[in-house]
């Protein structure tokens, strides 16, 4: 895939996440329409980065969709995020995940 400053990332796949997509700024945040893609591919367990100093909010609908689906949620910093993304896929989790590389 290369290198990308935003992605989506998902069981068997991924690409870049451009915000424009869905009006993503850093507030209110990430959008409900922004996970519509990573729930087509059924996870169980959804991180969402919030940026390396915390700038990138989630909407609260966004948190709603996701527990309405049985969806677990892990939210944090791009670098735990990443971790916990890596640790969840190698552990063969079905994980999806947002992640916000900058602020």
């Amino acid at each position: 895939m290369g290198s990308l400053r935003d992605a989506k990332l998902w069981p068997g796949g991924g690409r870049a996440w451009d915000w424009n997509e869905t009006g993503t700024r850093h507030r209110p945040g990430i959008q409900p329409g922004d996970v519509h893609e990573l729930l087509e591919h059924d996870p169980a367990i959804v991180v969402l980065s919030r940026g390396r100093e915390l700038r990138l909010e989630t909407c609260r609908e966004t948190i709603d969709l996701l527990e309405e689906r049985g969806v677990q949620i892990v939210l944090d910093e791009t670098e735990a995020a990443i971790a916990a993304y890596n640790r969840l896929a190698a552990a063969g989790e079905r994980v999806a995940a947002l992640f916000h590389t900058t602020c």
